[in-house]
């Protein structure tokens, strides 16, 4: 028997990675009470990941092989980061609770799919969560969802800005997602003009930080405006050095907030990780649909907010230099952080998820009637 306790399951390619990756640390932490082992399905991806995190690495992958690792395994839970399709594949095992964790907070459509359906528990950052799978999905038992707010957020990745006595303006759109309705980058559409906007305000450094896949995106349109914004913040770079203006394409973005003062973003997990880490910091948020009025029914932030939708660069430099000057939304994005995460401070969702886990490794055993009768079974 392999004595890992826990399975962090990851069935895609390195561009996803990012995905487990966040989460390695929290897994070592866990590692510590409950023994954790990774099982990655392509060979890639377990390549990558072994340069990451000191935890087992397991390679499985067919399915004939990943069956055979789970009959020779008494692990008690599976962890899932995402809803691959492979997914289903390890769901066929019905002697382990099964667990989505996701990769973050945010609005976005794909948060609240039936997908969610499919495993015995759901665990969500908070109140805002608990509301968007009720409203969301027909007939899901909402019994499912444990409240385990964002453990990334209570890690203290090394800085990745250098210091400045600049405010710091953080741009940092979303992909396209991987279907219309989950589509809500703003590269394509405002990000040249926000950069350039951004740029123009006094006493400013500006700090682009896409979203991995924007990278690696195969759209030209996406392809085509990150490459002009790449070329606006190094030409800003030139003709200023001293104000510090980078593109940081790789590392972890909260290892960027710290260092900035205001954030320009689009509906996804960062706005929200922003809300949580800095409350008492301006939030702009993009409308790629232009529908206000959906906006602020699906993405409650956008309430805290200045939402950008069309605008003349000019109007969004004022814009900019105004709420650095004077922030009006802070007290409505305090209470907006309540409402997505509860009354949880940093520290303390490290603390419920691992508490969590162990709930569900215990309720494991007494379903199976204990790990000597399980192991029989599966022998």
């Amino acid at each position: 028997m392999n004595h890992a306790h826990v399975l962090a399951y990851f069935a895609d390619d390195p561009t996803r990675s990012y995905q487990l990756i966040q989460w390695l640390p929290v897994l070592e932490q866990l590692d510590h009470q409950h023994p954790v082992e990774i099982v990655a399905r392509e060979e890639d991806t377990a390549e990558l990941l072994a340069g990451r995190t000191r935890l087992p690495i397991t390679l499985v992958p067919g399915f004939a092989e990943l069956t055979d690792r789970y009959a020779h395994s008494d692990a008690k839970v599976v962890l899932y980061c995402n809803n691959s399709m492979l997914n289903f594949q390890s769901l066929l095992d019905g002697r382990k609770l099964h667990v989505h964790i996701n990769h973050g907070e945010s609005d976005k459509q794909s948060m609240a799919s039936n997908n969610a359906k499919a495993y015995d528990r759901v665990f969500v950052a908070g109140e805002a969560a608990v509301q968007r799978h009720e409203a969301g999905l027909l007939e899901f038992d909402v019994s499912r969802l444990v409240r385990t707010g964002r453990p990334q957020l209570d890690l203290r990745p090394p800085a990745l800005l250098e210091p400045s006595a600049r405010r710091t303006v953080l741009y940092a759109p979303t992909w396209e997602g991987d279907a219309e309705y989950n589509d809500y980058t703003s590269v394509d559409t405002l990000g040249v003009d926000i950069v350039r906007a951004v740029l123009d305000v006094p006493d400013v450094r500006v700090v682009y930080k896409p979203h991995p896949k924007v990278t690696t995106s195969q759209v030209e349109a996406i392809r085509d405006a990150h490459a002009r914004i790449l070329a606006l913040v190094t030409a800003a770079d030139v003709e200023e050095p001293e104000a510090g203006h980078v593109a940081v394409t790789a590392g972890d973005i909260l290892a960027v907030m710290p260092d900035c003062d205001a954030i320009i973003t689009d509906v996804s997990s960062v706005g929200l990780d922003w809300l949580y880490l800095r409350t008492d910091k301006p939030i702009f948020l993009t409308d790629r649909h232009h529908d206000a009025e959906r906006l602020r029914q699906e993405v409650p932030v956008s309430r805290c907010a200045d939402v950008l939708d069309e605008f003349e660069v000019a109007d969004l430099t004022a814009l900019v230099a105004a709420r650095l000057e004077h922030d009006e939304h802070h007290l409505a994005r305090a209470a907006m952080r309540h409402h997505y995460f509860d009354d949880l401070q940093v520290g303390e969702s490290t603390t419920r998820f691992l508490e969590s886990v162990a709930e569900l490794i215990a309720l494991r055993d007494r379903l199976v009637g204990g790990p000597g009768l399980d192991q029989a079974i599966t022998a």
